[in-house]
This record gives structure tokens, C-alpha cells and sequence, in this order.
């Protein structure tokens, strides 16, 4: 009973991680083909296996770690901590990267040069910043931390999946009633089928009946073919990276993120039993991102939450390695196409609903209570991102551009433009200014304000131009960069003034 036990649990421990993976590519995919009209080739023949190359890498060095633990401390029960695709960044290098920048090129090869590019850098931060993570947990106010990344949550993962799930009504609510009881509700289903397998199947048949029966206007028949995709190891892309700057604003938020997440995890996995050193944790995502990024992977991996969920489900070490295993060689023989296939958007989307909820949860739950208002706040850039993202889509469609709208729908563009470019790292520091302010800290929240002015001018944060592209003070294309900066110059005045009556109050008491 014990083995069978074991064997139930490590094979539900591996189903979950290796889906969670899986969908990372589905949706992904399907955003940069349907959302931008990216061409399929490119994703399945380089971005996909060369991205797998640092989940295969990842995982591996993880089922080592565990694997050496086990035998130092003479314990069975080790359980490796969960590597994989990092949910967050892929839809928002999707969004705001990797798809603008093919609209804007319409070169393809380029593009997929520009997103190895950006995940270098992204890399780069992440080897650096693993180094002293911890300084910035305690710089950076956990609701400015973890609000820009919970308002990708809610937006990116929440919403954008909801409208999957209703492009497809009949299987995504048959998937959504699955997913949400076995994930949310934690019910067994008969015989012990889990939950999201069960989806899977189910959603891909009631798909596959009603796309042949010709009633989903987008369906299109599956191509099952085992093609070799291996990626080559190049230095060109390194090229793009002057043209990369501009992403810097997106790089550098989504390499602090999945630091400070690695160090929650194995804090996580340390209370759960396993002991692992941090150092090695967060080198190993750091690295395995930049060796992806080298093979043409344009996704960062990270250690994902959960370690002492799958502790509960039994697992070991064997479901990280079959997880990389499959994910690594299932992508060089072109398998994971075939998967990519199969498995409709509608059928993955509660899954990153749930996904969406959990962050957005940890978000408010990590957070001083009273730092609540400050998480919310931080989701408003993101909302401007998703607004953008969809008017975008229509004014291309329709052949509009900002310049021929009324002129009052002009400001209006301009200003959601503004508010959208640069949003993980606006989002992080409006968060941070809520929450000092909420801690009654003024000065900490005005030098929070001088930097967002800064960053302004050089358009890191509140590009004024549509592409979101950084640029020199003096060269921008009109004086908005430098009114707002202007402005949050004067809220931190505001805020500095604070500072001294703050100071003077106790005297006053005295007297």
C-alpha cells in the first residue's frame, strides 16, 4: 500500500507539474499566434525547444540537490523542489514584448532574436540580484514586490484565460468545473483520476467533436507530426541587445520576482523538512534561464510554489526528472508540437485562473494588512497594460491610427499609452510609495517618487511612445516625459514636507 501510495503520489506530482509547464507553452503560443499572427513555425522549431533546454537543465540540477540530500541525511521523504516555466513573465514578454515588437518589425527572425535577448537580460539580473536578494526584501515593501506581480495575476492570467474559456463555453466550463474542484475544492473524482488529467481528456474531446462538427469558427485540425527540433547554441542574438534596452523596465522586475520568489520557496521547502541552501537555488534558475536564452529560449524558468504541496502528495525526486525528461527530449523530437496540438487553449485556462488567484492571494497574504490598499494600487498599471492591449488589437484591425481619433480620445490614448509602458515597474514602485506612506514614512516615499521621475525621463517607466522604447530626456518626441517627471518631483516635495512636520509634532506635544 505504502509503494502504491508512492507511485499515486509521484505520478499526480508529475502530471501537475509537467501540465503547469505544458500550458505555459500552450498559452503562450497561442497569444503570439492568435493575438499578433506570429508564425507557428518559428515557436515550435526554436523559441519552444531551446526554452525546454532550461527546464530539462533546471530540473535535473533540482532532482540532484534532492537526490544528495536524500543520501546525506539518510531520508526517503525528500521531495526536490518544482522547476519550470515562469507563468507571470511568459504572458507579459508575450504581450509586451516578443508580440509588439513583431507588429512593429514584422520580421520574425528578429523578433525571436529580440526575445532571446530580453531573456538574457533577464538572466543577467537574475545572477546578479541572486547574490544580495535578501537586501532587496527588506528595500522593496513586500506590497510593491508582490502587488505588480499580483496584478498579473488578476489581469494577465485571470482575465485574458476568461475570455478563452468563452470563446469555448461548453469546454471551458466543463474544464473550469474540473480544474476549480480539484485544485480549489480539493475533490477526488472516481477511482482517483485526477482532477486536471480528467479535464484534459474530457476538454480535448468535446473540443475535437464540436471543431469537426465545423461549430467553433476558429477550430483547425491538429497536425501530428514528430519533426527533430534541435537548437543550436549562437552568440547573433547578443546583437539585438542595444535594441533591447527598452525592455530593460520589463527585464529587471521579472528577474527580481522569481529571486524573491526562490527565496520564499526554499524557505517554504525548509519548514516543509527539506533543507536546501539558497544560493544554489537561485543560481541554478538564474543559470538555466541564460543557457535557454543561448539555445533560442525566450521563457525564464524559476522554482515554483508549492514544494510542501507536492511533500503532501508523496514526491520524491523521480517526478522532477520525468518532468524534465519529457519536457527536455519531448521538445527535440517535436512531441511537445504534438501535445501543443491536442490540447486546447479553453481546456488550460482555469488552470492559470487558479494559478492567477494563488498569486494574487499570496499577494495580499504576505502584506501587512494594512498594506492592502497599496496591492491594489499596484494593479492599476497592469489594468492600463490589458486596456492597451486590447484597443491595440482593434485600431490595427481596423486600420485607425491615434493621430486620426477626436482629440480628446488622442489625450485619452496617450495617457493609457503612459500609464501601460512600463507597467511591471511602475506598478512595483507605486505599490512601494502606498506602502510607505501607509507606514507613515514620507522621506523613503518621497525618494520612492524622485525615482519614478527619473526613470520618467528616460521613458524606463511612461514611455511616451507606442512602442514603449526608452530614449534620452532631450530626444523624445514632445515635453510629457518631462511634465511628469516634473510632477512626481512635486509629490515628492509633498511627501518630504510630511517629513518635518512629522518631526516637529513631538515638540509641539512637549511644549
Amino acid at each position: 500500500m505504502q509503494k502504491q501510495g508512492r507511485f499515486w503520489g509521484e505520478s499526480t506530482a508529475f502530471l501537475a507539474l509537467f501540465l503547469d509547464n505544458i500550458g505555459v507553452f500552450v498559452f503562450f503560443s497561442g497569444i503570439l499566434v492568435f493575438t499578433f499572427n506570429y508564425p507557428i513555425e518559428i515557436i515550435l522549431k526554436h523559441m519552444i525547444p531551446g526554452t525546454a533546454l532550461g527546464v530539462l537543465f533546471g530540473d535535473l540540477v533540482y532532482t540532484y540537490m534532492a537526490y544528495r540530500l536524500s543520501k546525506s541525511t539518510k531520508r526517503k521523504d525528500v521531495t526536490a523542489m518544482p522547476l519550470g516555466l515562469d507563468t507571470p513573465s511568459s504572458i507579459g514578454l508575450a504581450f509586451a514584448v516578443i508580440g509588439p515588437a513583431y507588429v512593429a518589425t514584422k520580421d520574425p527572425i528578429l523578433t525571436w532574436q529580440l526575445g532571446m535577448a530580453t531573456l538574457f537580460l533577464i538572466g543577467v539580473v537574475k545572477v546578479i540580484t541572486s547574490f544580495f536578494g535578501s537586501l532587496l526584501q527588506r528595500i522593496i515593501p513586500t506590497a510593491g514586490l508582490l502587488g505588480s506581480i499580483a496584478g498579473i495575476g488578476l489581469v494577465l492570467l485571470g482575465f485574458l484565460p476568461l475570455i478563452e474559456i468563452f470563446n469555448e463555453i461548453v469546454v471551458g466550463m466543463v474544464a473550469l468545473g474540473l480544474i476549480f474542484a480539484a485544485l480549489m475544492g480539493r475533490m477526488e473524482l472516481p477511482g482517483r483520476i485526477p482532477g486536471v488529467l480528467a479535464a484534459v481528456f474530457l476538454g480535448a474531446i468535446i473540443h475535437f467533436i464540436l471543431g469537426y462538427a465545423g461549430l467553433l469558427p476558429e477550430f483547425q485540425k491538429p497536425t501530428l507530426k514528430l519533426a527533430l527540433c534541435i537548437p543550436s547554441f549562437s552568440f547573433e542574438f547578443l546583437e539585438s541587445l542595444p535594441k533591447c534596452i527598452k525592455y530593460l523596465p520589463i527585464a529587471i522586475p521579472f528577474g527580481l520576482m522569481t529571486i524573491i520568489g526562490g527565496i520564499n520557496n526554499t524557505e517554504s521547502a525548509r519548514l516543509a523538512g527539506d533543507n536546501y541552501k539558497t544560493r544554489d537555488i537561485l543560481l541554478t534558475e538564474a543559470l538555466t534561464s541564460l543557457i535557454a536564452a543561448f539555445f533560442g529560449g525566450v521563457i525564464q524558468t524559476t522554482p515554483y510554489i508549492g514544494h510542501p504541496a507536492y511533500k503532501k502528495m508523496g514526491a520524491t525526486y523521480w517526478y522532477t526528472l520525468l518532468t524534465g525528461l519529457l519536457i527536455g527530449f519531448g521538445a527535440l523530437i517535436g512531441l511537445l508540437s504534438v501535445f501543443l496540438a491536442l490540447i486546447p487553449r479553453a481546456v488550460l485556462a482555469p488552470i492559470f485562473l487558479f494559478i492567477g488567484f494563488e498569486i494574487v492571494h499570496q499577494a495580499y497574504k504576505e502584506s501587512p494588512e494594512s498594506h492592502s490598499p497599496a496591492v491594489s494600487f499596484s494593479f492599476l498599471p497592469v489594468i492600463a497594460n490589458l486596456v492597451m492591449i486590447i484597443l491595440t488589437q482593434f485600431l490595427v484591425f481596423a486600420a485607425i491610427t491615434p493621430d486620426r481619433l477626436p482629440l480628446r480620445l488622442q489625450v485619452l490614448h496617450q495617457s493609457l499609452t503612459v500609464l501601460s509602458n512600463g507597467f511591471i515597474l511602475t506598478a512595483m514602485l507605486w505599490g512601494s510609495i502606498v506602502a510607505l506612506i501607509i507606514d507613515r514614512k514620507p522621506r523613503q516615499a518621497g525618494i520612492y517618487a524622485l525615482c519614478c521621475g527619473a526613470l520618467t525621463l528616460f521613458g524606463l517607466i511612461h514611455s511616451v511612445l507606442p512602442t514603449g522604447e526608452t530614449y534620452l530626456p532631450w530626444t523624445a518626441p514632445n515635453n510629457i516625459n518631462c511634465w511628469m517627471a516634473v510632477s512626481y518631483v512635486l509629490l515628492a516635495g509633498v511627501l518630504f514636507i510630511q517629513t518635518g512636520r512629522l518631526h516637529e509634532k513631538p515638540e509641539r506635544n512637549m511644549a
